[in-house]
């Protein structure tokens, strides 16, 4: 089985490829039945259907149609894999025979993508929130930077422009007589009430909506409560004039001060600002920070600079005067910004910490981006920032937004959880496990914000007793429907659905199907994810006693004999993905601060099997004068 070719076509790779038969057997193999999925893998080949889905019409089910499914086409019948309803065919479907079948049934498009005839009545928000409390330089490094990704946003886009340093400016775009700005001051905390208040926005910030015609993106009227964010193409020249005359923040800093930067109050006037416009509509908020948080709610540290910023070992020894309280200001922000439907994305540019660590869950909750660079003027934050605004072959950006990802399972297997960038939509259904890693006790997930790139790890247990047998060849399938806005403008669904085969939990097929590269990144997933709640030394000796086990089960040893200790090919280079996890930048916080941590942590969540295997064990490639470069071990 090729592991790659069936991630090419359908964007999944599964730890094994054969299913142990029953819930004991599936537990002795240790590493769980999981699989790394990209919802929106790119795919030249991908079938485009441009009609709605047919589903299940079993009121607890709602499968989507699939190459799995059995037809009767005299009956014009269909039975249901996942609950074995049978369902008639809508009338469209009159001319279905074995030989004229419509796409969704065909063996081959097992990945499938629908593209809605509802359609988004707002084009994409981008909300440009930027720091002024930085050198000259990065400032017009900055401002560049942002000025250049104007041209960039597609022209119906809607665009927005805060400022902050020690007070937070909120710019009115649609007034061009003169720059004008509302200020709030930098050392409160505001209410979403009092935010909707002080910028005018009633509460009634949503237009009636206007009848579409199918397949038509809507055409869109600015309100006068979204004076604040205006399509790029009536607004590019006033953003342009207020970006080009942009000054650092006046307020004056003390040679053994730092400047009073109000990050927090900025996140704040932000997530009001789309919440009271704009709430479940897609959108980004873009924050641009040149240091860390000094004043007001969310501050992680003082402006003395004799005040040092908080290390692991001071947040270990519970030494942190501002982490806690800030970590749960952000997590408030966070929550309500994934609730509306907004992704936060965090640029920082910074030689020292900005407070990543305790922003982290605004980007981690809404699935945005964040990227770590010294300074606005390298060129890891110019290329990352541009590399954002990526088209695809139709001129569209390559994001989606507003996502739900619903997974689906045949009744041995439960979902326990996703461990990725997303959210809970506490959907209970019959799919859901008892146990839980991760984000668990729901089958379906919000994801405010998708890239081509987003990989998401969802992990599985089986429930079938013991005894209870399956009949021979019998498979196990898994439906996974990803719901999303298109920058276009159109919803689309991604339906992808896979089978895999149940055998016997001693066969060496089960050995044979592992997919020993997915596992050692489901397993790191996993590893990082008890690292944020447990202690660093635990979670060795959980990763060791895991790996212990799984060579107790598939190794070939003679007891007291070291040297007769063999492991099958699929299995040879787990080990050494195991030894470099252990000493990666993603469990050993040694020698890294918090911010770096947080960072490493949000990258390795979000990368598919082979970017994620590059950062946790690095490839070494030997060059010579005859024949290709060879990939070489590392050395310990």
């Amino acid at each position: 089985m090729n592991f790659e070719e069936i991630e090419d076509q359908d964007g999944i790779r599964f730890s094994f490829n054969a299913w142990p038969a029953s819930r004991i057997e599936a537990t002795r193999t240790v590493v769980p039945i999981a699989a790394l999925y990209t919802p929106l893998k790119e795919r030249e080949d991908l079938p485009l259907i441009y009609y709605e889905p047919v589903t299940c019409k079993q009121h607890t089910c709602g499968a989507i149609l699939n190459p799995y499914c059995q037809i009767d086409p005299r009956g014009k019948l269909w039975i249901c894999p996942f609950c074995l309803h049978r369902n008639q065919f809508p009338p469209h479907y009159r001319d279905i025979s074995n030989t004229n079948l419509p796409a969704e049934l065909l063996a081959k498009h097992t990945t499938i993508e629908y593209t809605l005839a509802r359609s988004a009545q707002v084009p994409p928000i981008f909300l440009y929130v930027v720091d002024t409390c930085i050198d000259e330089d990065d400032l017009k490094a900055l401002k560049d930077s942002l000025v250049v990704s104007l041209s960039l946003l597609p022209p119906h886009a809607l665009v927005g422009l805060i400022t902050y340093g020690t007070m937070t400016q909120v710019h009115e775009l649609g007034y061009s007589e003169c720059p004008k700005s509302y200020v709030f001051r930098g050392n409160k905390d505001y209410t979403s009430k009092q935010i909707q208040d002080m910028l005018g926005l009633s509460a009634q910030a949503m237009r009636p909506q206007q009848p579409v015609r199918p397949g038509q993106p809507a055409p869109f009227a600015p309100s006068g409560n979204s004076r604040f964010l205006l399509p790029i193409q009536q607004c590019e020249y006033t953003l342009s004039s207020i970006l080009e005359q942009l000054q650092r923040d006046p307020w004056p800093v003390a040679t053994d001060k730092r400047p009073q930067r109000c990050t927090g109050v900025a996140m704040s006037v932000a997530v009001g600002l789309l919440e009271a416009t704009y709430q479940n509509n897609g959108g980004r908020i873009m924050l641009f920070v040149g240091g860390a948080a000094t004043e007001g709610p969310g501050m992680v540290v003082g402006t003395d600079l004799k005040e040092p910023l908080r290390s692991h070992h001071d947040i270990e020894k519970e030494n942190v005067k501002h982490y806690k309280k800030a970590s749960k200001f952000y997590d408030g922000l966070a929550k309500r910004a994934s609730t509306n439907g907004h992704v936060v994305d965090i640029f920082a540019g910074c030689l020292d910490q900005v407070g990543l660590l305790e922003m982290k869950s605004m980007v981690n909750s809404s699935g945005g981006i964040m990227v770590l660079s010294d300074s606005f003027t390298t060129l890891i934050f110019k290329q990352s920032f541009q590399k954002m605004f990526e088209k695809d072959a139709e001129g569209h950006l390559k994001m989606g937004f507003n996502a739900t990802l619903a997974v689906q399972t045949t009744k041995e297997l439960k979902i326990c959880g996703l461990i990725g960038h997303a959210v809970s939509s506490n959907k209970k259904t019959a799919s859901v496990g008892e146990t839980e890693i991760g984000i668990g006790n729901t089958s379906a997930w919000k994801m405010c914000g998708v890239t081509p790139k987003t990989t998401n790890g969802i992990y599985f247990e089986v429930v079938n007793q013991q005894g209870q047998s399956l009949q021979p060849g019998s498979r196990g399938l898994i439906q996974f429907a990803t719901h999303y806005q298109h920058s276009s403008g159109h919803f689309k669904l991604r339906v992808t659905t896979v089978a895999r085969s149940w055998v016997d939990g001693n066969s060496p097929v089960v050995g044979q199907s592992f997919d020993q590269e997915t596992a050692a990144v489901l397993m790191a997933r996993i590893a990082v994810f008890k690292a944020e709640i447990d202690d660093g030394p635990d979670v060795l000796r959980w990763l060791d006693r895991m790996l212990i086990r799984l060579c107790q089960k598939f190794a070939e040893y003679r007891k007291d004999e070291p040297q007769s200790f063999r492991l099958s090919e699929n299995f040879s280079i787990y080990p050494q993905f195991m030894f470099h996890l252990r000493r990666s930048q993603f469990l050993q916080v040694f020698n890294n601060s918090p911010d770096e941590t947080a960072y490493n942590r949000h990258v390795l969540n979000r990368e598919d099997v082979n970017n994620s295997l590059i950062m946790i064990q690095p490839t070494l490639m030997s060059y010579g004068f005859e024949g290709e470069p060879q990939p070489v071990l590392l050395d310990s």
